[in-house]
């Protein structure tokens, strides 16, 4: 894990690291990086005790309010299923498929430890930085399906290279 990313939010910066050991979802995560595709999506599910979720890019517009959670880029990432989802770690969502691929954009950072995912979710990553930005995210006022009443939003998300 030598390259990190900057989440820069309207809540404050959280760190993160990679893991070298899911590639496909570490190169999907640069990708979109490297294009801005996360700039000025939101948080649009935030659960206080379990996680933060991001990446949907319909979560730009408050008309789309009701379809949050649902967009993305029109293909998954096949399972790289290594990690526990333990409080900091970042991992893939995904809609109910057997084979349990991943969303190609979407992703949420376990606020607390959720065992109860450990082997149906890939988790390709850890926050080192910023944990009490997620965790002050986890608990702004939501709406009746988890989703800010006031948008918590990415502006951008920097790589920092680390030469350790």
């Amino acid at each position: 894990m030598s390259t990190k990313y900057k989440i820069k939010t309207n809540f404050g910066d959280i760190t993160v690291s990679l893991y070298d050991d899911t590639p496909q979802h570490k190169q999907n995560f640069e990708k979109l990086v490297s294009e801005n595709y996360y700039d000025g999506i939101r948080f649009h599910r935030v659960i206080e005790g379990f996680m933060i979720q991001t990446g949907d890019p319909l979560s730009r517009n408050d008309d789309n309010r009701m379809l949050h959670g649902t967009g993305g880029p029109d293909y998954r990432i096949p399972a790289e299923i290594k990690h526990p989802n333990v409080k900091g770690t970042l991992a893939a969502a995904r809609d109910n498929n057997p084979q349990k691929a991943s969303s190609g954009s979407q992703f949420y950072i376990n606020q607390a430890d959720n065992d109860f995912l450990d082997g149906e979710y890939t988790v390709f990553g850890i926050v080192t930085d910023g944990i009490d930005v997620v965790d002050n995210i986890a608990v702004v006022e939501k709406d009746f399906n988890d989703n800010p009443v006031d948008p918590v939003t990415i502006e951008t998300i920097e790589t920092i290279n680390d030469p350790a």
